[in-house]
């Protein structure tokens, strides 16, 4: 799967799930960490967690492995290493305070 079809898939993913407030940020050209930065939002620290879950499902579907979750358990703020793209899917108070993207405001 070509790295921008799995950047979509992920953000439809999220849409399906209900998500809230969904960015692709595409930080290819500001560092080397990765490719894409793909944040979400959820309502509820299940719904953090069942957004997760249906990447992790679905992408495995297509033999797409995370590398590394942190944040699981607490559900606050879960991030998925894809290589290339990194997820992330926080509880909204937790967004709105780590404000990743005016961090990475650089990206596209």
């Amino acid at each position: 799967m070509e790295l921008k079809e799995k950047a979509d898939l992920i953000v439809k993913l999220m849409e399906d799930k209900k998500a809230v407030k969904i960015e692709k940020l595409d930080i290819s050209g500001v560092t080397i960490i990765a490719d894409y930065f793909i944040i979400c939002s959820g309502t509820s620290s299940t719904h953090v967690k069942g957004i997760a879950d249906e990447i992790d499902f679905k992408l495995k579907e297509q033999n797409i492995e995370c590398g590394h979750t942190e944040g699981y358990d607490t559900a606050r703020w879960i991030l998925m290493d894809y290589g290339d793209i990194v997820v992330h899917v926080f509880y909204e108070e937790d967004r709105e305070y780590y404000s990743l993207e005016r961090l990475w405001k650089s990206g596209k």
